[in-house]
């Protein structure tokens, strides 16, 4: 390392003053060794006025002006006043980190920073100035109006360098802004431990004297700051008993790299444990990102083997787990992650999301440190989570700690529950976290990766909440239904949403991979105690990545046709020609009618009764005695528009699962009850799937909101089976599922886009 030469720099500053000529060959820095050599070492807060190496290497070179306006820094100053308190106290060296070290070299700036403890710890006197301390005595309370860069401390005690050299030297001296001393660390110690959060046995004995578990050292650096991200980092490497290079412009992960570092050299559980005391993070890598996350660790401490094991069967009721010694304690890092492992304990009713135990406690006389951890795709991540949940059996697992840093976007969704908010419905809403929320866009980050809306009715009695979140950078959609005359509030849902989110980001991964292009969802969610059905419906587009959202409510007294989960069709942004228009409507079927099966071109389909005629392309509602009333028909509608397009039924070949023939124009229609119907040359017709039919329905989708269209029939002539000549009596219904977009953007019809 390079030391002041204190006697040469004194000597050089007095010729200097009194204005005689100073040989341009005179040094004042010199080489030595920080083992052997006795020297003072300063620490201070850094200014925009300090002095370089290469400004104290060539001052007597430099012309009467450069040296008058250097001499007048308060950077040269400090060193000029150190150098005389060294003098006074009998040491021949010093060193000052400011000129000590040229940092033209980044060889040398690297290595300067991983023995900066070591130079620290080896110095005899270590000169600490308080720059904003005007009183002849260490200042014993707040004093935010002088000092408000560390809840009113002065602001040596908020930089993240000078935490390592208040804990290093065995003997340091606090001076005033006037360079008075105002006291040294033994002496300060009750004082420092209350202003820095270091227990007072460090201060006075050091780190080797019962040392602290990393997640309390690094507790110690979490309310300090530096000038750049990575020196966060850097200046713990000391405190820690690593090294690694230096690589200034990676940013956070330089705080990476060092727990990283730490890992491979120790086997302290506590560095995953800054997640315990309901840190507010993002769900992802096990690796902090910064000091910060350890902020409530400052109490944390290390079990031993049996003290841990012993704290289990106490806490635990079930007999533990079989394991092996050399299992304990051993964690690699490899490409994969760090195999790790861990006593884990399930949530209930959740394969996904677990409880960790570490051998760690945050007090004394507490139980055992638990983290949460989420599994997805094999590998175990840290997981975001405040609120309590039962626990399952204890069990044993290896498993991978994901520590590779993830890409996080924000997450938009725009939310239309206009169909449930208007005064037919009459459902009123509540948001939690109303931060997240704007009119009806919801904005998600890592902050908030979740909003809950929750819906009642007062006039029905019905409950619901919908949740829109975001988990390992897949959005997700999850409803919750509550009984009648129960209330359910978006806040009460918040913590057992947030608790499943790999769970529901997992269901709607799910949908997505069902579908080469998919980018539509609907999930269809029945209101308990009643014959109302919530539909979700999702569609992402990707040039945005804006979640459209729609909510809509609608009686389904033939409930079993509820889908129950995510289901994803197949269609892109533009639109799909061979999408099957049929499988973007939701199905309806009365349950007070009856059905029969049929097979149409080879496919078991089940269709209901009527004693009306219905004619295929018919629209409307039905009443609450399950009879539809025609409203209109797209096929007669479809003459109003004048359009050149092709709208003809599609026809289908109709046979029954038996293959029962009486006679070759007869098939028999069979009912639930095991009875059937025959039907005398049966005729297949449906709504066709093409281009043309979508562009009617969106030119007719105000007035096909909430109404159900007759999608299929079977008709037959008359003869003495049937005597109803040319009616229907068998149909299917369904609702059209129809997104509104922005004129000029498009349109979604039915799923699709035109």
């Amino acid at each position: 390392m390079r030391f002041i030469n204190v006697a040469a720099f004194l000597e050089r500053e007095e010729l200097i003053r009194e204005g005689k000529g100073v040989d341009r060959r005179f040094r004042v820095l010199e080489f030595g060794d920080d083992e052997v050599t006795e020297y003072a070492i300063l620490s201070h807060r850094w200014t925009a006025q300090e002095v370089d190496y290469n400004e104290i290497v060539k001052l007597a070179k430099m012309d009467k002006e450069e040296i008058s306006e250097i001499r007048q820094r308060d950077g040269y100053q400090k060193i000029l006043q150190s150098c005389e308190q060294a003098k006074k106290d009998g040491y021949e060296w010093l060193w000052a980190d400011t000129c000590c070290i040229d940092k033209r070299s980044s060889a040398e700036l690297s290595e300067a920073i991983n023995s900066i403890y070591r130079w620290y710890e080896n110095s005899k006197v270590c000169y600490t100035y308080l720059h904003d301390v005007p009183g002849s005595s260490f200042p014993t309370t707040r004093d935010n109006e002088s000092c408000p860069w560390l809840n009113g401390w002065p602001e040596w005690f908020s930089r993240g360098w000078t935490l390592q050299e208040m804990i290093a030297p065995s003997n340091l001296q606090f001076f005033n802004k006037d360079w008075r001393p105002i006291g040294d660390k033994r002496m300060l110690s009750p004082i420092l431990e209350d202003v820095t959060g270091v227990p007072q046995h460090i201060l006075r004995e050091g780190l080797s004297s019962n040392r602290p578990c990393v997640a309390q050292i690094m507790s110690w650096a979490a309310n300090r700051t530096t000038t750049c991200v990575e020196d966060r980092a850097y200046s713990l490497m000391g405190l820690l008993g690593v090294n690694m290079p230096m690589l200034y412009g990676e940013g956070k992960k330089a705080f990476h790299r060092l727990q990283l570092e730490i890992i491979r050299t120790s086997n302290d559980y506590s560095i995953f444990a800054w997640g315990c005391n309901g840190i507010k993070a993002r769900t992802g890598s096990i690796l902090a990102d910064d000091p910060s996350f350890f902020r409530d660790c400052g109490e944390m401490e290390l079990m031993n083997r049996e003290e841990f094991i012993e704290s289990l069967r106490h806490g635990i009721p079930e007999e533990l787990p079989w394991f092996e010694d050399d299992r304990f304690g051993t964690f690699p890092i490899t490409n994969r992650g760090i195999p790790i492992w861990l006593f884990l304990r399930p949530r209930v009713g959740s394969d996904t999301v677990f409880q960790a135990l570490l051998p760690c406690r945050s007090d004394p006389s507490g139980p055992p440190v638990a983290i949460n951890l989420a599994l997805w795709e094999c590998n175990y991540y840290w997981f975001l989570t405040t609120i309590p949940y039962e626990s399952g059996r204890l069990q044993l697992r290896q498993v991978f700690l994901i520590y590779q840093d993830m890409s996080y976007r924000n997450t938009t969704f725009e939310i239309d529950d206009s169909a449930i908010r208007d005064d037919q419905k009459g459902f009123t809403s509540a948001t939690y976290p109303e931060e997240v929320i704007t009119g009806n866009t919801v904005a998600l980050g890592t902050t908030y990766p979740l909003c809950v809306k929750s819906y009642s009715c007062r006039r029905q009695g019905y409950h619901f909440a919908v949740g829109f979140g975001q988990c390992f950078d897949q959005n997700w959609i999850h409803v919750i239904g509550r009984e009648p005359d129960s209330p359910l509030g978006s806040w009460s849902c918040y913590g057992p949403m947030l608790n499943r989110a790999p769970e529901h980001a997992q269901s709607m991964k799910k949908a997505r991979s069902g579908a080469a292009r998919c980018q539509l969802y609907i999930l269809q969610t029945r209101l308990p105690g009643s014959t109302w059905v919530l539909q979700t419906s999702c569609v992402v587009w990707k040039s945005s990545g804006i979640c459209k959202i729609k909510l809509e409510v609608f009686r389904n007294p033939g409930f079993g046709n509820v889908l129950g989960e995510w289901t994803g069709f197949d269609v892109d942004e533009r639109y799909d020609l061979s999408c099957d228009w049929q499988g973007l409507m939701i199905p309806h079927c009365p349950s007070k009618r009856g059905s029969c099966e049929l097979l149409v071109d080879g496919i078991s389909m089940k269709f209901s009764y009527t004693p009306n005629g219905i004619t295929l392309g018919d629209y409307g509602h039905f009443t609450d005695s399950e009879d539809f009333c025609c409203e209109g028909n797209l096929f007669a509608d479809f003459e109003s528009f004048s359009l050149n397009a092709n709208i003809a039924p599609k026809q289908h070949r109709i046979s029954d699962r038996s293959g029962y023939r009486k006679e070759s124009s007869v098939v028999r229609a069979y009912h639930e009850s095991g009875d059937f119907t025959e039907l005398y040359k049966p005729l297949g017709l449906s709504v066709p799937s093409n281009d043309d039919f979508k562009s009617l329905l969106a030119s007719l989708s105000t007035r096909l909101t909430n109404r159900y269209l007759i999608t299929r029939v079977i008709q037959y002539p008359p003869n003495s089976l049937s005597p109803s000549s040319g009616t229907t009596h068998w149909y299917n219904t369904a609702k059209p599922f129809v997104w509104h977009r922005n004129e000029g953007a498009g349109s979604v019809v039915g799923g699709a886009v035109r």
